[in-house]
């Protein structure tokens, strides 16, 4: 058969199993070309349930032949295996794969031949003498040692967990970040209290300069120091210089009633 031909040919083949593959319920199974190369697979497959090899999962290498599928594909397994049928080399001993071949058959016809061949290996056509004697005269002892093996070599990482410390991280990055309502009222609170602050500053000097000038203005009336006909007046803004104003043109004129009369009236104003 021509090269040329027999590439179209395989092309051709190859992209209707991709889209065949995309109808297929595959379950757990993968595959898949790796990469760009039509020609490389991958695949992954499952340990069946029920068997010794449950709860592994088997990378599996598969190339194609220039002329596929009118000749086998070459299919490896990359996780190591304790199988009759399986060396340690990753090589299959399965019929399909070598005169029962067919062009009929596609990769993932293979790869549920493969999967078959986990549950029930085939120890008339070992790929591993020793081993097919083990299966056949202690089965309980080949079983125990296929499960060690898929624990050894086929059994997935657990998923990475979160670290507590990690954890306590992020829990008190929470507590101690703002909440964006808290973020918005808090310049709103330091102004209010800044002004606050300044309000009651000058409140105090206030208050201290007109108590200062009600307490000499009471002390000067005591001591008899005032004019009766005088007016004090008090003005807040210089409290500490009251000035005094006459009434009337002068004292000496006006009798001693009028000036009883006038201190009684005495009015004293503060201005603020």
């Amino acid at each position: 058969m021509p090269p040329a031909l027999s590439t179209s040919t395989t092309l051709k083949r190859i992209h209707r199993e991709i889209a065949d593959l995309k109808k297929e319920d595959l379950g757990a199974i993968t595959l898949a070309p790796a990469g760009d190369n039509l020609f490389h697979w991958t695949a992954t497959l499952p340990g069946p349930e029920g068997s010794c090899y449950e709860g592994g999962v088997f990378q599996i290498e598969i190339h194609l032949a220039p002329d596929y599928p009118f000749s086998a594909p070459k299919v490896t397994f990359r996780t190591r295996i304790y199988h009759v049928n399986i060396n340690d080399r990753g090589n299959i001993c399965i019929d399909i794969l070598k005169h029962n071949w067919s062009p009929a058959l596609s990769l993932f016809k293979v790869i549920l031949s493969l999967s078959s061949l986990l549950t029930d290996p085939n120890p008339k056509d070992p790929l591993v003498p020793s081993i097919a004697t083990q299966y056949l005269r202690n089965r309980s002892q080949y079983d125990h040692t296929a499960r060690q093996w898929t624990e050894l070599y086929a059994r997935p990482p657990p998923p990475a967990a979160a670290s507590p410390s990690a954890a306590k991280g992020k829990g008190r990055a929470a507590d101690i970040a703002p909440t964006p309502a808290a973020a918005a009222r808090r310049p709103a609170s330091s102004a209010g209290t800044t002004q606050t602050q300044a309000i009651s500053i000058d409140d105090s000097e206030d208050e201290g300069a007109r108590g200062a000038a009600r307490t000499r203005a009471a002390t000067k009336r005591k001591r008899g120091q005032a004019d009766p006909g005088d007016v004090l007046v008090i003005d807040d803004e210089a409290p500490e210089r009251p000035t005094r104003r006459r009434r009337g043109g002068g004292a000496s004129k006006e009798s001693a009633a009028s000036r009883l009369t006038r201190a009684d009236s005495d009015v004293i104003v503060i201005e603020d």
